[in-house]
């Protein structure tokens, strides 16, 4: 697609009367409506707002480049204006804007329009050709102009696709461009750092996080042999393969308005060391925490399915255990509406949308269509949790085989293989496995696992509960802990609603033990900490392990043993007592809603008890 498939004369103002920003995004916006490209006018000015709010798009050297992506977009386009008085743009460099493009992509535009829209960017950064589009005499003439640019350009565009930073002996430096929306800035940062890198006689690779997705991505050699790493970037990107490398972290309009600065800066190693998450490299997450990420998008997006869901059912308790069924003489029609908003309908989608984030975090979007079908096949076939879980990381794994399978098509199918190729072929071939290989194996795995959770009583389910208890105090929020609440939310789903009662008891423990240890022992703790004491007995109310890290970090042997034991004693309690609880997370605010409510209090108490006269006998005295 070309760029003047986008901008037609109709959306081009070749003498522009507006003189400031404000006035300038009106006139714009109207223009773009008035040639019915819009779908409201009024939502796609409060879009374009919102863009300029997080910084200017006034980028200098007399260019502006408002732009939103947006469901108020009718149809991709771009209108142009050229100013001779130039407009007070808020610009960068504090100078008039004399060509102003408007992007407007709609929430739906394909890669292809997006791609177009990027491309418009790049060819901004020419001198020369910025002056030929001042000089144009006529509407025509800036559509000629543009087509002319655009063609000299295809050929230098198309071999630099996956260029490799050069094996020559001048220095090398990487850089990472990114902006919000991903089509303006992304690309002239890029394209700018590229120019001058050139000119500077330096080797450049840039990888840009744009609206299609990361293109050019560094490798992890290629990180490792650079001689300088630079960031411009406004949103999130994956850093931590940076870790240990020194990197220069700007926003993105300095690498569209100080490349060379940057570009020196790099090579001079005037930058700080990336520490990263845990000193985790790109490499390491991929090898051993790739299955934990997915697996946890998946949960947390399951989660709001779980809470609203175990809510309502629980307080459908509240009417009578069988307070839902009309033909139980304790029939009540709220119970029954609360039931089935609950059980036929939040929880009708947990297995379907767990699914569906793991196969997207595996795959991006493209695996969000098969995750949801597989989700769903699994759970028709009683295959429960467990199958959800296949089926997320079978439909995620599967469409990264058909990006590769279908990265030897023609450039020119690009735009239709996330429109039709990947759903299509990652679809059927997901259901069928899931249908023929999957769901009947794990649908008898998943019968088994929910008996004998059914059928837990006495001293197995005190062991399951110490178990799980204890799990969740041993890394406080990581990959332990997920696991527990992982397996709580299973049984959820299985309609056995103790072993997650036990897993928040659990997970309670540790910031309400290590508060209790801050206020029975104050001598041994520093006055930061007692503070921080008192702010974990609210984020242990509230079921956040995660309270508790900073008294583990600064003494992990004496805070995780101790919170361990407490948590696993309260987890224990907790099946010991039968409590059952329908409702994943919430802390104190949900404990009205399980069965035996004073019993679950008094096991969460005596675990934090426990935790906190162990871990204040146990610490040094503060000096």
């Amino acid at each position: 697609m070309k760029i003047t498939d986008l901008l037609k004369r109709e959306t081009v103002i070749i003498d522009f009367k507006a003189t400031n920003k404000q006035d300038a995004i009106d006139e714009l916006v109207e223009k773009l409506s008035g040639a019915d490209r819009l779908n409201d006018k009024e939502e796609y000015k409060k879009a374009i707002l919102a863009r300029e709010a997080q910084s200017t798009t006034g980028i200098g050297e007399g260019i502006a480049i408002p732009h939103a992506k947006t469901a108020a977009v009718k149809t991709p386009s771009i209108a142009f204006a050229r100013s001779r008085q130039g407009v007070d743009y808020e610009s960068l460099d504090g100078q008039p804007a004399h060509l102003l493009f408007m992007i407007a992509a709609s929430e739906g535009a394909n890669n292809a329009h997006l791609e177009t829209l990027s491309r418009l960017s790049s060819l901004l950064m020419d001198a020369s050709f910025r002056d030929q589009l001042l000089a144009a005499q006529s509407e025509s003439e800036i559509i000629s102009l543009i087509d002319k640019k655009e063609q000299e350009n295809a050929e230098e565009e198309e071999a630099e696709k996956n260029e490799p930073v050069s094996s020559s002996g001048n220095k090398k430096v990487l850089a990472v461009t990114a902006c919000p929306t991903g089509i303006a800035h992304t690309y002239m940062a890029a394209d700018a750092l590229k120019a001058k890198a050139k000119e500077m006689g330096v080797d450049i690779k840039v990888e840009t996080n744009g609206s299609t997705g990361v293109k050019n991505g560094l490798t992890a050699s290629e990180i490792e042999e650079a001689d300088g790493i630079i960031v411009a970037a406004d949103k999130q990107v994956e850093m931590n393969r940076f870790a240990g490398k020194k990197v220069v972290i700007v926003p993105v309009a300095q690498g569209v308005r100080k490349p060379e600065e940057l570009i020196t800066r790099a090579i001079n190693g005037d930058a700080p060391v990336y520490q990263g998450d845990n000193s985790k490299t790109e490499s390491k997450e991929k090898a051993g925490t790739g299955i934990y990420k997915h697996l946890m998008s998946g949960v947390s997006n399951m989660l709001p399915f779980v809470v609203g869901g175990g809510i309502l059912i629980a307080l459908s308790f509240m009417f009578g255990i069988h307070a839902n069924d009309p033909a139980d003489p304790s029939y009540n029609p709220i119970a029954k509406a609360l039931n089935d908003i609950g059980g036929g309908g939040a929880f009708f989608f947990l297995v379907p949308i767990l699914a569906g984030f793991i196969a997207s975090s595996i795959a991006d979007r493209p695996g969000f269509a098969p995750g949801i079908v597989g989700g769903y096949l699994a759970a028709q076939a009683d295959a429960g949790f467990l199958g959800g879980l296949i089926a997320g990381f079978l439909a995620g794994y599967v469409v990264l085989g058909l990006k590769k399978l279908f990265n030897k098509l023609p450039a020119t199918l690009e735009g239709i293989k996330p429109v039709l190729l990947y759903p299509v072929f990652g679809i059927l071939i997901t259901g069928l496995i899931m249908m023929f290989v999957v769901n009947g194996p794990v649908s008898a795995i998943n019968s088994g696992l929910t008996n004998w959770l059914q059928s837990l009583s006495g001293t197995n389910a005190v062991l399951l509960g110490i178990l799980l208890g204890g799990m969740m105090a041993v890394d406080m929020g990581g990959p332990i802990n997920k696991a527990a609440f992982t397996f709580g939310i299973a049984a959820i789903e299985a309609q056995s609603f103790g072993p997650h009662a036990a897993v928040m008891a659990g997970g309670m423990v540790p910031p309400l033990g290590i508060a209790l240890a801050t206020i029975m022992f104050k001598h041994k703790f520093s006055d930061t900490e007692k503070k921080s004491g008192f702010t974990n007995i609210f984020m242990g109310a509230s079921f956040i392990t995660e309270g508790a890290i900073p008294f583990a970090a600064a003494d992990p042997i004496r805070v995780i043993t101790s919170s361990v034991i407490g948590a696993a004693t309260a987890g224990g309690l907790s099946m010991l007592f039968h409590v059952t609880l329908p409702a994943p997370h919430g802390g104190i605010f949900v404990i009205p809603l399980v069965n035996h409510p004073f019993l679950y209090i008094l096991a969460i108490l005596i675990g934090s008890l426990i935790t906190g006269i162990i871990l204040g006998l146990w610490k040094k005295k503060t000096v």
